[in-house]
Order: C-alpha cells, then sequence, then structure tokens
C-alpha cells in the first residue's frame, strides 16, 4: 500500500464505518419508531373504542388494526431489505460508484422528509417512505463493502466490521425516540437525516471512486481527491485490475496449453454453479432460523416466563440489547478469514490465489453452521434462563452469517459479478424468509402452540448446512490431489 495514499483510504475507511453505523440499516430499529408514531397518532384512527361487559365505552381502545397496519410496514420493508439487493446490485455493477451512490443519497433522502414532514392524518406515507429509506440503505452498504479491496490482506475484516455496522445501525432509532422523550420532535429528528445528505454527497465526489475499486489493487491506484484524468486513470486501473485478476484468482487446467488464456466465465454460469446453490442453501437455512426467532420471541417469552409481562420484558430488554453488539462480534470472523489466508498463502505450492482464498472460507462457513446449531438448540429447549445464551449465540451467528456471507462473494466469484451475485443471493434468500409466516401459523393452529416438531426439522436443516463448507474443502482438497499428482 503506497504511504502516499494511506491517509485518504484510512479516512475512506472511516467515514464508511460511519456512514453504515449511522444510516445503512436503521430499519431494524422499527420498534423503537413505532412508540413514537403512535405517541404521535398515526393510523390511531383504526382503533375502536371497547366496550365493557354492560356494552359501556370503557375508554379503552382496541388497536389491533393499527398494529397490524405498522407490523405490515415492517415486513414491507424488511422484504424489500433482501430482495432489492439483486436490483442495486446491478445498479452498481452497471452504472459504477458515483451513480449508484447518488441514487441512495436521492431514495434516503426522500424518504427522511417524507417522514419528517408527515403527520397522522398522512400515516399511509410510512408505505413509501420505509422502503425508500430501506433501498437506500442497502445501497450505501453496497457501494461500502468494496473499500475492503483497498486493505489487501485485510479485506475480509473490514466486510465483515461493515455489515457488523449495518446490523447496528438499528440503535438509530432508538436514539430518536429518546430524543422524542426529552422534546425533540420527530421532525426535527429526520430533518437532520435529511441534513446529512450533504455529507454523503461530499464523501461520494471526494472519498469515493466514480467506478468500482479493483482487487487486486494495480500499482499507483488513485481515486477521490487523488484521482488524476478519471476516464483515462480509470481505464487504466481496470485493465490493470484484470490482468492482475486473471493471474490470481483465474488458474489453468491441470492439461492446459502454456500461454493459452482462460476464457472469461458468464455472469449466469456462476449463478447455475453448485458452489453458488450450495451458498445460497446455507445462506437461507440459516437466515430462516433467524427471522423466525425473531418474529416469534415475544410469544415464545410469554410461553416460558407463565404470562409474567414483566419477566417478559426484561428478557426483551436484554435481546434488544445484545443485538447492539453486531459492530464488534462481525469483524472476529473476517479476521479469521484473513488470517487463514495469509497462513495458507505461505503454505501453497502451486495453487491458485482463489483456491487458497476458498480454504480460508471454510472454517468460516463451518464456524457460522456451528453457531447457528448452538443457537437453535437452546432456542428449542423450553428453559427460560438459558435463551440468555440464547440471545448471545444468536446475535455472533448473525453478525457472522451476514458478514461471512459477502466475504465468502467476494473471494469465490469474480469480483465484476460480486454486485449482481450478492445482490441476487440475498433477494432469492428474501423468497425463502416468507416460510416464517406459514412455519408461525402452523405453530399456532395445528400443533397447538407447540413448536417442538418444527423446532426438530428446523434443527436438521442446519446440520445440513454442513454440507456447504464440507464441499468448498473437497473442491481445494481435489485441486491440491491434483497439484500433487502433476
Amino acid at each position: 500500500m503506497p504511504g502516499q495514499g494511506l491517509p485518504l483510504r484510512v479516512a475512506t475507511l472511516l467515514t464508511g464505518l460511519l456512514e453504515c453505523l449511522g444510516f445503512a440499516g436503521v430499519l431494524f430499529g422499527w420498534a423503537s419508531l413505532v412508540f413514537v408514531f403512535k405517541t404521535e397518532h398515526y393510523f390511531e384512527e383504526l382503533c375502536e373504542p371497547d366496550a365493557g361487559p354492560m356494552g359501556n365505552v370503557t375508554g379503552s381502545a382496541d388497536c389491533k388494526a393499527q398494529d397490524e397496519r405498522f407490523s405490515l410496514i415492517f415486513t414491507l420493508g424488511s422484504f424489500m431489505n433482501n430482495f432489492m439487493t439483486f436490483p442495486a446490485g446491478f445498479i452498481f455493477d452497471r452504472f459504477k460508484t458515483t451513480v449508484a451512490r447518488l441514487i441512495a443519497i436521492f431514495l434516503y433522502t426522500s424518504a427522511t422528509l417524507t417522514i419528517a414532514f408527515s403527520s397522522a392524518g398522512s400515516a399511509p406515507l410510512l408505505f413509501l417512505a420505509m422502503p425508500m429509506l430501506t433501498v437506500g440503505g442497502i445501497l450505501f452498504l453496497i457501494t461500502n463493502l468494496q473499500v475492503g479491496n483497498l486493505f489487501g490482506k485485510h479485506r475480509s475484516t473490514i466486510i465483515t466490521l461493515y455489515n457488523g455496522a449495518f446490523d447496528s445501525s438499528s440503535a438509530v432509532f432508538l436514539v430518536i425516540k429518546l430524543l422524542y422523550e426529552r422534546g425533540v420532535s420527530l421532525r426535527a429528528s429526520f430533518i437532520f437525516l435529511s441534513v446529512c445528505s450533504a455529507w454523503h454527497v461530499g464523501r461520494t465526489f471526494l472519498l469515493m471512486p466514480r467506478g468500482h475499486i479493483p482487487y487486486p489493487l494495480p500499482p499507483n491506484y488513485s481515486y477521490g481527491l487523488c484521482a488524476r484524468n478519471d476516464t483515462t486513470e480509470g481505464e487504466k486501473n481496470t485493465a490493470e485490475s484484470e490482468k492482475l485478476e486473471m493471474q490470481s484468482k483465474e488458474c489453468l487446467p491441470a492439461k492446459e496449453e502454456p500461454g493459452k488464456q482462460p476464457e472469461p466465465r458468464s455472469f449466469w454460469r456462476y449463478v447455475l454453479s453448485q458452489r453458488f446453490a450450495c451458498h445460497l442453501v446455507w445462506l437461507s437455512v440459516i437466515q430462516l432460523w433467524h427471522y423466525l426467532f425473531i418474529g416469534t420471541l415475544n410469544s415464545l417469552l410469554t410461553n416460558l416466563a407463565g404470562g409474567d409481562r414483566a419477566l417478559v420484558s426484561t428478557y426483551t430488554n436484554a435481546f434488544a440489547i445484545t443485538q447492539f453488539f453486531g459492530v464488534l462480534c462481525a469483524p472476529w470472523n473476517g479476521l479469521l478469514m484473513d488470517r487463514l489466508k495469509q497462513k495458507y498463502q505461505k503454505e501453497a505450492k502451486g495453487s491458485s490465489a482463489m483456491k487458497v482464498a476458498l480454504s480460508s472460507a471454510v472454517p468460516s462457513l463451518a464456524l457460522t453452521s456451528l453457531l447457528c446449531l448452538g443457537f437453535a438448540l437452546c432456542a428449542s429447549v423450553p428453559i427460560l434462563p438459558l435463551q440468555y445464551v440464547t440471545f448471545i449465540l444468536q446475535v455472533i451467528s448473525r453478525s457472522f452469517l451476514y458478514g461471512g456471507n459477502a466475504a465468502f462473494l467476494t473471494l469465490a466469484f469474480p469480483s465484476e459479478h460480486f454486485g449482481k451475485l450478492f445482490g441476487l443471493v440475498m433477494a432469492l434468500s428474501a423468497i425463502v424468509s416468507l416460510l416464517q409466516f406459514p412455519i408461525f401459523t402452523f405453530i399456532k393452529g395445528p400443533l397447538q402452540n407447540d413448536p417442538l416438531y418444527v423446532n426438530v426439522l428446523l434443527v436438521l436443516a442446519t446440520v445440513l448446512t454442513f454440507v456447504h463448507p464440507f464441499t468448498v474443502y473437497w473442491e481445494c482438497r481435489q485441486e491440491r490431489s491434483s497439484l500433487a499428482a502433476a
């Protein structure tokens, strides 16, 4: 890494971390924002007065319809969070960093201004604002993940750190709620978030490239403030990066003729590969466990606590607090991958750089599956104090899952397809996550609130996720064997 560009790269890294932590994944702090919306009487017209036993109005209200409306908004937003990553990734790959970030800033600013100037009378605008806020945040995350390319040997650590910051950004809505309780209006808070768009614009043009940050990084690479002639330099960087990537990531078959360049593989050939299919199943099963657990947590705690609301509140608060530590948990997965990659590179004899990188991903994939299995087993045991262990395993597993997912895609597939592959795997896993609703209905209906059989099936499905790290390990071992035989 040239010393001349180090301050700029560190500034890009730190501001990107702040962007992910303060803006990208705020949707998942929705529960805190609902409290403010209810205080501001959003959708209150849906509440019906509750009549007493003699038909007299008691003054209390049945707000089930109001809760359903807020739940529907969150369901739409959370689904868009995963599903829209594919078109967002396509935009990033096709139109490059600057255009993707300007679209993100437009969507994010439009969403925050919509919320800022909404009221109880215009509450349905939230159906438009929250999906825009979510898609804008996803574009912020996708455009920031490439920053890891600036720090070669620490690449996976930075990618997982950014994903952890995305998880922890749910605290932003909690801060807005606390400020609201101290007299700061909802409008003032969201206008402040809108004004922050000026900072996003400045970072886009001063601290980010107009195109993509290539990997491997070519010599004397420049971007942002340090960029020379953007068009010429960008083409030169891309050409040099493609040359380096062909040398480092692609390997010639055992009997390939010397000097013959391997033909580049198309996007759809990677999508239809066994490697991508196994990774999709791995991500979808583990993610389904997490979504189902979060969606049924209140019901689970209520049953285990025997209806004690104070006890349920205590455990709910404990769960919420553990979620804030995602940013601290995620980098350990990337650190593990980076350290193993360096170790395997020293030991590798004739292996391609891609196979070395894949070898470093195997322990990470297996550890994530193991953490999810432990989390699933603890969640399936009907002992209330054990749920503290469940909460800890859940936040570590979730942090490892999303950080490891992004890191694996950067290691296992060419960088020019990263945005589309990242978006596609998240979109397809989002469709699988819709199974949580029929599963929940099945538990509440035919199983009469006893999730034992569902938990057993899901635990078995979690065991099957170990197939993914095994197939990656076997693929790397086969290459080592063929090299030894040669």
